[in-house]
């Protein structure tokens, strides 16, 4: 009780607002003073942390690791794509909806199977069903691209917003903030969600699955709607990243990519809200300088994350709120 007491205690919505404030204007200034690629960048790592922050409702929140949601956003990405070549659709905000509706139904048929287990048989069972969607985009080249992929032009944002002229420009301003107004939304929601009475019977059934079940809590409904949110904020992370990239493939499905999802968030701390969120971005800012760096940039970079683990078994977010607490012991 005691830890959970202490969370809760951290996540106080007033001193949560303290620190989100001033972040959210640093956030507004960055294309006027970043640069075009740190902008870029940093629009890259706000999308990636989107899709953390959904999969850490299961791992932080319900005690579920997934391996598989590599998948969902896929699946995002590929629901842009289909729709910008057979139906000729440009609107953002068609894309947003039609990549929550494919995900809605896809993570609504796999949550069915896999809620039902636990511990390593669900994230292997993750795993699985997320390598079937990947051989289907693999394997059906005349409709996914293959390994060609697909593109998809600059969208059109809020019906009016183009991206005709300077593609760079369009993504470093006008798609940036559009890109942070959907990331500032997902956080409210995820903040709501995981501070309602459904997110703390997700907590009870992470801490104690017995005793929640004994006081009443349904557990296989509420991990299936835990798995049905989750995925759906993935998908929308893949939807706002494939407009970014210009092109998506079948590697974004494969499992390596699920654990790059998975470091990101174990990377930043999963045990606290924020702690994805700057997982995401740090691990993206990492990958991009060491690939640039290096032509061996996955050994440098898995390399430089164990050293990250291990020496923050808390993550960089849990790492920094206990120094900073035992700073302030030391004052006082």
């Amino acid at each position: 009780m005691s830890a959970v007491t202490a969370t809760l205690h951290a996540a106080h919505p007033g001193r949560a607002l303290r620190y989100a404030v001033p972040i959210a204007v640093l956030l507004l200034t960055v294309p006027w003073v970043s640069g075009e690629f740190g902008t870029i960048q940093l629009t890259y790592g706000l999308v990636m942390a989107i899709a953390a922050l959904g999969f850490n409702l299961l791992l932080g929140y319900t005690g579920l690791l997934s391996f598989g949601h590599s998948a969902y956003f896929g699946l995002g990405a590929y629901v842009v794509a289909l729709m910008v070549k057979y139906l000729k659709i440009t609107s953002m905000e068609l894309f947003l909806v039609g990549a929550v509706v494919g995900t809605v139904i896809v993570t609504a048929v796999f949550g069915f199977a896999c809620v039902r287990y636990t511990r390593i048989f669900f994230g292997i069972l993750t795993l699985a069903l997320s390598q079937v969607l990947w051989s289907l985009a693999f394997k059906f080249f005349w409709v996914t691209g293959g390994t060609d992929g697909l593109r998809v032009p600059t969208p059109t944002l809020l019906g009016f917003i183009t991206g005709k002229g300077d593609k760079t420009a369009f993504l470093v301003h006008r798609y940036y903030y559009y890109v942070l107004a959907v990331f500032f939304v997902c956080v409210a929601l995820m903040w709501i969600i995981v501070h309602s009475p459904f997110g703390m019977a997700l907590q009870a059934i992470r801490d104690n699955e017995t005793r929640a079940q004994f006081v009443g809590v349904r557990i296989w409904r509420y991990r299936w709607f835990a798995f049905l949110v989750s995925g759906v904020f993935t998908g929308i992370a893949g939807a706002l990243w494939v407009p970014l990239n210009g092109l998506t493939t079948p590697d974004i499905m494969h499992w390596t990519f699920s654990g790059e999802i998975v470091f990101m968030t174990v990377l930043g701390g999963f045990r606290s809200f924020f702690g994805p969120v700057i997982g995401a971005i740090a691990f993206n800012y990492l990958k991009t300088y060491a690939v640039g760096y290096t032509t061996y940039w996955q050994f440098w970079l898995g390399a430089v994350l164990v050293v990250l683990v291990l020496s923050l078994p808390m993550g960089i977010v849990g790492t920094a709120g206990r120094l900073w607490g035992r700073f302030r012991e030391g004052r006082s």
